[in-house]
């Protein structure tokens, strides 16, 4: 199963990405993230762990598989029967740049995890991508 959310950001890509890899301050900006601990040291890099507590989820352990700097940011976690994999994707275009998130489910669980918060999913990832144009277009019209 799969669900996307993309839209332009009035900001230019260096600065949503900056806001994408800095996992840790997510609480602070995005409604759908309420903790997050970073498990190691230095920049996000494939193999990077962060502990994400989302509302009315239990906290899960989110490693990075991919990460191509500026463009791409991927990591997943593992609960019971199910495989989640989201991605961040960042494309420039004229007037700042586009911010694909995607988040697929996979494994004997995914089918029922889809029909049961499917729905939930796709509103999160609206409001996710929501408040980092928010943040990025804030943060693009401050002076230095």
């Amino acid at each position: 199963m799969r669900w996307t959310d993309s839209l332009q950001i009035r900001a230019p890509a260096d600065v949503v990405w900056r806001l994408t890899v800095d996992v840790a301050e997510w609480p602070s900006f995005l409604p759908t993230v309420q903790r997050v601990e970073r498990l190691d040291d230095g920049p996000l890099r494939v193999g990077s762990t962060a502990r994400l507590k989302q509302p009315r989820q239990t906290a899960a352990v989110w490693t990075v598989t991919v990460l191509e700097p500026g463009r791409l940011f991927t990591w997943q976690a593992t609960r019971t029967g199910l495989t989640l994999v989201a991605s961040h994707m960042l494309d420039e275009i004229d007037a700042g740049c586009r911010n694909t998130l995607t988040l697929d489910a996979t494994g004997p669980a995914a089918r029922p995890f889809g029909w049961l918060f499917g729905r939930l999913v796709q509103r999160s990832l609206r409001a996710e991508n929501a408040g980092f144009r928010t943040k990025a277009e804030g943060s693009a019209r401050r002076p230095g």
